[in-house]
């Protein structure tokens, strides 16, 4: 039977149910396949976790200055920027699935390399193979979760990938309290060596998962794509209906029952992406593109990783001084994340994206202005005030706790959802690429940039970069709750883009 390519006039619709029921519970297949796909970005979060104590240790062991660990904290999102670049293209050509094989393996020969550490150069050589499995993981695994999910559980399983990294970060926190008992020669370099066998494991579980079923029909695989959609749907009716649609947002005729279709006249590999994302984009992309980018770009200009890569050195500037309470302190900040992104997790299809979301950077704001205020008196009084302290590390643990609800995990999930499905992994990889950018300068310009106006001004600045994301949330963020990635796609059209609606890439 001759398969009939029609043109496609939806850019991914999904996931819609009977409308005379009530939505049933997540898909329990769903939600596991979710949250294997994450489990690798726990081993991420660890190692941002863990580096926070473990560069107390090789400071003085590898007699490395401040510029030097600069360089080592935010090496890692340089190389996850070529990395999330690269995995667009490579998850558009191999899959999701072995995407995230290749993230594992890529951890895990960083961590080996970080673990032995013989000198600076090796350390640095490690942590630039990590982050390239960074950059693998952080674009694919919130895509996957998004595009075996319905749409009624889309932002819960989306949200898990950065649950995870929040889990990883306080394990790292624990191991630094811990390890921090051993010979310090030995105990940092274990903190960062450990990784490697979880990285194995992993790698070697992940393939047992079952590839996102868009991916396959992009490829004309739709028998394969079809058993699967039974298993993550909730009703064989259900099934059926993304199954269908997903075939006419692949421009593959919804009624074709070809197990296999020849896609010779259609880019099933990413060809030709960068051109419609950049160099000629609809005007609905071009809303997408800004909207996606822009809350990668605050997720971190707002200075999450300052507080979470250096808070032992915030604290101490505060006025505690012993090693072990540092470390205590650091782990109230990795319970506080994960318990918010936890709760983030059963808000963001009840609650909504976009209130969550103002509501999060709202309290940033607040949160930030009072610790730049308490960091300031501290420093000021040489770390003698008792209430500046209590007050710093009160606010230092709210900030936390309102980006974990809002703005931490809603960047992942609102990107993994806006691109339409031809354009969604490299879209998606862009996204990623400017959130390392954002996460690097930060990382790597922090230390310095409290010497320039100290470590309360930094924070008074973020706080104005805070105020600036929630006006430009505002003003540009449409509400994606409940939603079909189809209608989302509506969502940043406009009248007068009908006009070229047949320019539009959909497919």
């Amino acid at each position: 039977m001759e398969d009939q390519v029609i043109p496609s006039k939806n850019p991914d619709p999904v996931d819609q149910k009977p409308t005379n029921e009530k939505p049933p519970g997540v898909n329990r297949y769903a939600l596991q396949c979710s949250i294997v796909a994450s489990i690798v970005s726990i081993i991420f979060g660890y190692d941002t976790g863990v580096m926070s104590g473990a560069m107390v240790f090789i400071e003085e062991d590898l007699k490395t200055n401040e510029v030097q660990i600069e360089v080592l904290t935010g090496i890692l999102n340089l190389c996850a920027l070529f990395g999330s670049l690269l995995a667009g293209r490579t998850s558009d050509i191999i899959g999701r699935r072995y995407t995230i094989v290749l993230a594992s393996i890529l951890f895990m020969l960083g961590s080996v390399l970080m673990g032995w550490g013989p000198n600076y150069p090796v350390l640095l050589t490690g942590r630039c193979t990590a982050g390239l499995g960074v950059g693998f993981a952080l674009m694919v695994a919130p895509v996957y979760s998004a595009e075996i999910a319905t749409a009624s559980h889309r932002g819960l399983l989306a949200s898990l990938p950065h649950l995870c990294i929040s889990i990883g970060i306080l394990l790292g926190y624990l191991v630094n309290y811990f390890f921090s008992k051993l010979p310090m020669h030995i105990g940092w370099r274990l903190m960062l060596g450990i990784a490697a066998i979880p990285s194995l494991v992993l790698a070697l579980g992940i393939l047992k998962m079952p590839e996102s079923p868009r991916w396959l029909v992009l490829q004309g695989r739709l028998g394969e794509a079809k058993k699967i959609l039974k298993l993550v749907s909730n009703s064989p009716e259900e099934a059926e209906i993304r199954f269908k649609d997903i075939k006419t947002a692949a421009g593959i005729d919804a009624n074709c029952e070809d197990e296999v279709v020849k896609m010779e006249n259609k880019k099933t590999h990413g060809e030709g992406v960068w051109k419609e994302l950049i160099l000629r984009p609809t005007p609905a992309v071009r809303r997408v593109l800004l909207t996606a980018l822009g809350i990668h770009f605050f997720q971190h200009a707002t200075g999450i990783e300052a507080v979470l890569l250096y808070g032992p050195k915030i604290f101490k500037r505060a006025g505690i001084t012993a090693k072990d309470k540092l470390f205590l302190v650091t782990i109230g900040v990795g319970i506080m994340k994960t318990t918010f992104i936890f709760i983030a997790t059963f808000l963001l299809d009840k609650v909504g994206r976009r209130k969550l979301l103002l509501t999060s950077v709202g309290g940033m704001v607040c949160a930030l202005t009072m610790l730049g205020f308490g960091l300031t008196m501290a420093q000021n009084s040489g770390g003698k005030l008792a209430w500046a302290l209590v007050l710093s590390i009160v606010s230092a643990y709210s900030f936390v706790a309102v980006f974990s609800i809002g703005l931490g995990p809603i960047t992942w999930v609102y990107s993994s959802e806006v691109f339409p499905l031809k354009l969604r992994a490299q879209g998606a990889s862009l996204g990623v690429a400017v959130n390392r950018v954002m996460n690097a300068t930060v990382s790597m310009s922090f230390l310095s940039l409290t010497r320039a106006i100290t470590t309360g001004g930094a924070f008074f600045m973020f706080a104005g970069v805070a105020a600036v994301a929630w006006n430009f949330f505002f003003f540009l963020m449409p509400e994606t709750k409940g939603k079909s990635l189809e209608e989302i796609e509506a969502l940043f059209q406009r009248d007068g883009d009908n006009k070229t609606k047949g320019e539009n890439v959909t497919v």
